[in-house]
């Protein structure tokens, strides 16, 4: 296995990991929807998973750089 192989793989398990926490932060707020907050407690809890959905999204996004990367280099 070469080093850019290696690194689609990586990129391929990020990717899976940056979705899968995509998923869980779109479930979790449906659930909070779903849960008859107040509407300040609600912005609140929302505002909160905008960062986790952030991160989330830059790490599906950093994992396809490294497998197009490994693709382009191999």
């Amino acid at each position: 296995m070469s080093g850019y192989e290696g690194l689609m793989w990586i990129g391929a398990v990020v990717t899976l990991a940056g979705v899968g926490g995509l998923m869980a932060t779109a479930i979790s707020a449906w659930r909070l929807r779903q849960s008859g907050l107040e509407d300040t407690a609600m912005r609140q809890a929302l505002q909160r998973m905008v960062n986790r959905n952030l991160v989330a999204l830059f790490s599906a996004v950093l994992g396809l750089m490294m497998v197009i990367i490994g693709i382009a280099l191999r």
